[in-house]
């Protein structure tokens, strides 16, 4: 993946937690991922396996391709 991809990612990852009110503690429960590790996603520190982005993507209940989708 590019850093652009990669940014979209982790942009839109917050940007659908946030809009569902969801903490990324609450967004841990749900997918199985530690808070610590969502945290470093959504500062672009780690990127996720897809194994990963799907559990986070049915956490929030989003089709995985809609994480990769710029919002502009």
């Amino acid at each position: 993946m590019t850093n652009s991809t990669i940014d979209i990612f982790r942009k839109n990852l917050k940007y659908y937690r946030t809009s569902l009110n969801l903490t990324q503690d609450k967004l841990s429960e749900l997918s199985g991922i530690s808070t610590d590790y969502l945290s470093e996603i959504e500062r672009g520190r780690k990127t996720p396996s897809f194994k990963r982005m799907d559990l986070i993507a049915k956490a929030l209940n989003v089709e995985v391709y809609m994480l990769f989708k710029p919002l502009d």
